[in-house]
């Protein structure tokens, strides 16, 4: 399986410092990763430093805990898009969906789709907060709102798990049949469970082991 064209090459942590995002894109080249993802502070500078190399660059947005109003979260993809962003990862409003607010839920979503016009809009659900029912009715709203992709975390929730292959089965079970497709993220560590959560239906991998993945 060649890994490297699932991955995201990711550096998401507040206190990055410029070597590291220098590192992050370089290792992205030399590999052939499909893309980075940084944050919105970095989009620009990862702009200027993969220039040509044809390394997608991923961001975040509402970021990491989906609290944000929906205007804000629309405004930050839109300024992102602006700077250079191939593609937007927003944080579903968690809080919400927990308090069955699907409405407000669906909104948050469109209001950002919206905002992204072509680009792709992946949707973070926070696998690690949600209980199977409501893994399940996260996806349902990410159809109906038409987003892109559905992701599994953020990697920032206290003693979580991220990505699990049970979570990422669920999803594709709920996603089958639409236009939506998976993206695992959150503590993807070692090529066993990288080829696991891809044979349960991911076709994207955001990690910052990404070296240590198809190295082997």
């Amino acid at each position: 399986m060649e890994l490297r064209q699932y991955i995201e090459h990711t550096l998401l942590k507040p206190d990055a410092k410029k070597e590291e995002l220098d590192k992050l894109f370089e290792e992205a080249k030399k590999y052939g990763f499909l893309g980075v993802c940084v944050n919105p502070i970095n989009v620009e500078y990862a702009k200027k430093q993969l220039e040509g190399s044809g390394v997608k660059i991923v961001t975040v947005v509402g970021f990491p805990l989906g609290a944000s109003l929906s205007g804000i979260k629309a405004f930050e993809a839109k300024r992102a898009i602006e700077q250079g962003a191939d593609e937007v990862d927003m944080v579903i409003c968690v809080q919400a969906l927990k308090n069955k607010d699907y409405k407000y839920v669906l909104n948050d979503i469109k209001s950002v789709k919206s905002a992204c016009g072509q680009t792709p809009l992946k949707v973070i659900i926070e696998t690690d907060l949600l209980e199977k029912d409501e893994i399940k009715k996260a996806c349902q709203l990410i159809i109906d709102a038409k987003a892109d992709f559905a992701k599994t975390s953020t990697g920032f929730v206290k003693n979580g798990v991220g990505a699990k292959v049970e979570d990422v089965e669920i999803m594709a079970q709920v996603l089958k049949g639409s236009k939506v497709k998976i993206k695992a993220s959150g503590g993807i560590k070692d090529r066993e469970k990288a080829e696991k959560l891809i044979q349960a239906g991911a076709v994207r991998l955001g990690t910052s082991s990404g070296v240590k993945l198809v190295e082997g």
